[in-house]
């Protein structure tokens, strides 16, 4: 399959609203974003556990790691939006 062509990426289902079918290369780049937001998270779960940290900050911190992870996943998938 090459990157031009489009991948449902919800084969046998009706496609979810607002977003196109993808390339590949966009969905490969999508699923590495999420295996680095997993990874994130184990560090994110370390800090957390260890004592002596500002809790607030680790929460701050969690909600821009999301939020980042979350942007970069749309700058890839370019959903439609409503705004």
């Amino acid at each position: 399959m090459t990157d031009e062509q489009r991948v449902n990426i919800h084969p046998g289902q009706p496609p979810v609203k607002g977003y196109r079918d993808l390339t590949q290369a966009e969905v490969d780049l999508i699923n590495e974003v999420k295996d680095a937001e997993r990874v994130l998270g184990e560090v994110w779960r370390k800090v957390v556990a260890a004592d002596g940290n500002d809790r607030r900050w680790s929460a701050v911190a969690r909600t821009h790691f999301e939020e980042g992870c979350s942007a970069l996943v749309r700058s890839i998938a370019q959903p439609e939006s409503a705004f």
